[in-house]
């Protein structure tokens, strides 16, 4: 009787423990929180000129509701007004120099070879990475590091059989005027009554929703770039843009004159626009050409917010907004006939003040900050904010701690530099020298933007400025001098 009771005992023992084995199986596993995405969109030569930084004759109402979703930088500046060496700085987080990073047609991966791009770092820490549209200033830089699928670009075919992938026009005697070779280009805009996807921008914005519908149906963290073309020249966009802006609603720059004692160093001659057919080659451009100018920059301006406005719906609806950062940037300001120049390529607040969005899950939305901010700060940046390690190169600073305090402590100054000019912006003031190849100041000019922010009169040489201008003097030299050592010493 005994022996029976035992092994009554130890089934009733045994069937508690398979239970219990039964109830550990069943219950869930906690998963791992998963990695945090990235869209990331550059937009070509975009200045502020956004609803969202008080400009009330642009209508951009995407891009302000992504300002409204996060953080807005009020005061950011590229680190070199020129889109191939800025992008090749921000992409890397390694400041320009005297010896990489100069121009439009810099290469990152000459500039900087076996440094570790943001899309690569990313990518090698188990994302997939995928480039649509322009990124890079060229497509096959640092590519085969940086994504997980061959970058795509747009394109379509001249008449003369070669293929575009930056100037796209849709009217027969615009692509013939473009196909001539020889450096000349077609006109500097073109309307025409077509859907967004006709031209460049529209599609690379389908092929990124297409992309971004593939990614909520995956499982693994992505980085998106997404690279638009306009507003860079030359300024083609669907007519429905155009007629956003009538042409008696168009105003020019109010300061169309070279500012009051500023060096003649600067000019530069708007090398960039004349290029393009009807542009004179030289000496002024006329008031009439310039109006349609500014329209055109505009109306590209507002076919790239719609295109913004495709991909943000399409992370709502695909719920990836949920876990998603979204940076939008441009590569760096732009003049539009402020002091007789166009386009970039000077130390201008026009040319080197761009917008800054960042939108980061469990962040305040509707932030404004008004510290300063640097391209080169963008890498480390997303690093802590996906919680991935920072390389060592990176000569950045997290901008993570003005999502938590807009108002908290920032930079006291940014440098930015353009092949001999070298500037220093702080809050109040902006300065440029220009630098000899023995390292002698040859000129230099400074703004004070408590009195003079469209920069119409230089002071540097005013002496109720000695003092500051020696300040800030000696800070830009201290900012060269440390960036040509990590240049040299292989830091970078």
């Amino acid at each position: 009787m005994k022996a029976k009771f035992l092994k009554m005992d130890k089934c009733i023992v045994l069937i508690i423990i398979v239970a219990f084995g039964f109830s550990c199986q069943s219950q869930p596993e906690v998963e791992e929180q998963k990695k945090p995405n990235v869209l990331f969109i550059a937009v070509d030569d975009l200045r502020p000129m956004l609803g969202v930084y008080g400009d009330l004759n642009i209508k951009t109402p995407n891009i302000d509701r992504l300002a409204s979703m996060g953080t807005m930088f009020e005061k950011a500046y590229c680190n070199v007004p020129v889109c191939g060496a800025s992008r090749a700085s921000l992409l890397t987080g390694l400041r320009p120099t005297r010896r990489r990073f100069l121009d439009y047609d810099t290469w990152a991966e000459k500039d900087a070879p076996g440094v570790t791009s943001l899309p690569a770092h990313f990518k090698k820490n188990g994302y997939f990475t995928a480039s649509l549209g322009k990124i890079f200033h060229f497509a096959d830089d640092m590519a085969k590091e940086s994504w997980s699928v061959d970058p795509w670009r747009a394109s379509y075919v001249r008449s003369n059989g070669k293929k575009s992938i930056s100037r796209h026009y849709l009217l027969p005697e615009n692509q013939q005027l473009d196909a001539r070779g020889n450096g000349l280009r077609g006109p500097s805009y073109e309307q025409v009554n077509v859907p967004d996807s006709a031209y460049f921008d529209g599609q690379i914005a389908k092929r990124a929703i297409k992309k971004l519908n593939e990614f909520s149906q995956a499982d693994t963290s992505f980085f998106l770039a997404v690279g638009f073309h306009k507003p860079h020249l030359p300024f083609n966009a669907p007519k429905k843009y155009w007629d956003m802006y009538p042409e008696e609603a168009i105003s020019l720059a109010q300061n169309s004159f070279w500012p009051q004692d500023a060096p003649l160093e600067g000019w530069y001659g708007t090398g960039e626009l004349r290029k393009y057919h009807g542009v004179p080659s030289e000496g002024p451009v006329p008031d009439s050409l310039a109006m349609k100018l500014v329209r055109g920059y505009k109306a590209c301006v507002s076919y790239v917010d719609a295109q913004v406005g495709e991909l943000l719906q399409t992370l709502e609806s695909t719920g990836l907004d949920k876990n998603t950062i979204i940076v939008l940037w441009g590569d760096h300001g732009y003049l539009l006939g402020e002091h007789k120049l166009w386009c970039k390529h000077i130390t201008f607040e026009k040319a080197l003040h761009v917008p800054l969005l960042i939108n980061a899950p469990g962040y305040q939305p509707g932030q404004r900050t008004q510290q300063l901010a640097e391209y080169v700060d963008l890498y480390p940046t997303l690093c802590d904010l996906a919680g991935l390690d920072q390389p060592e190169h990176l000569e950045g600073t997290s901008l993570v701690s003005l999502l938590n305090n807009p108002e908290g402590t920032g930079k006291e100054f940014i440098t930015s530099r353009y092949l001999n000019m070298e500037a220093i912006k702080t809050d109040k003031f902006l300065y440029t020298e220009w630098i000899d190849s023995a390292g002698n100041v040859e000129n230099r000019m400074l703004y004070d933007h408590t009195k003079d922010p469209d920069e119409n009169v230089n002071v540097a040489e005013q002496n109720q400025y000695e003092k500051i201008v020696y300040e800030l003097s000696q800070k830009l030299a201290k900012s060269i001098d440390d960036a040509d050592t990590d240049s040299l010493t292989g830091n970078d």
